[in-house]
C-alpha cells in the first residue's frame, strides 16, 4: 500500500511576469516538510505549476498524494485540459501552443508515478497550510527561501 501524503502548494509573482516563488508543504502522518524557491523572472502560473512539480519531485517513492492548490489553472489543467492537449499535439482548443508546456510535460511524467487526487482551496481565505505556502512563496520571490534536504 502506498504512503498517503498531503501536498499543499502555492505560487506567487511580484509583477506578472516578475520575481516569483513557490511554497510547498508535504505531510505524511506527523512528519512535515516545507520547500520554497525563488526565481528572478517568471509568471504566477509557472510558480503554481512549479510548486506541485517540486513537491512531487521531493517524494522518494510512489505515493498516494492529495494535492491542495488555490490555482484553478493547475487543477483544471490536470483534470480537464491535459489529456486533450496531448491528443492535439500540445495545442489548445483554439489551436495555439499550450503555455508552460515544459512544466506540463514534467507534471504529466510525475503524475504517472503517483496516485494523485486534487482539491481546490480558496486562496487568502484562512486555510492554514495555504496561508503558510503563500508566505513561503512570497518570501522566496523576495529572495528568502528554504530548501528541505530530507523529504518523504
Amino acid at each position: 500500500m502506498k504512503k498517503e501524503v498531503l501536498l499543499f502548494t502555492d505560487g506567487s509573482c511580484l509583477g506578472n511576469p516578475g520575481k516569483g516563488g513557490f511554497g510547498v508543504i508535504l505531510t505524511y502522518g506527523t512528519a512535515k516538510k516545507e520547500l520554497s524557491e525563488g526565481y528572478e523572472h517568471t509568471t504566477n502560473n509557472r510558480m503554481e505549476l512549479m510548486a506541485v512539480i517540486k513537491g512531487l519531485q521531493a517524494l522518494k517513492e510512489p505515493c498516494a498524494v492529495k494535492v491542495f492548490t488555490d490555482s484553478k489553472y493547475v487543477k483544471d489543467g490536470v483534470s480537464a485540459w491535459m489529456e486533450k492537449w496531448k491528443l492535439n499535439g500540445w495545442q489548445t482548443a483554439a489551436k495555439t501552443p499550450v503555455k508552460n508546456k515544459d512544466l506540463w510535460l514534467e507534471l504529466d511524467r510525475l503524475k504517472s508515478l503517483h496516485d494523485l487526487s486534487w482539491e481546490w482551496v480558496k486562496g487568502h481565505a484562512g486555510h492554514p497550510e495555504n496561508e503558510r505556502c503563500d508566505l513561503l512563496a512570497r518570501l522566496a520571490a523576495n529572495g528568502n527561501h528554504l530548501h528541505a534536504t530530507d523529504c518523504l
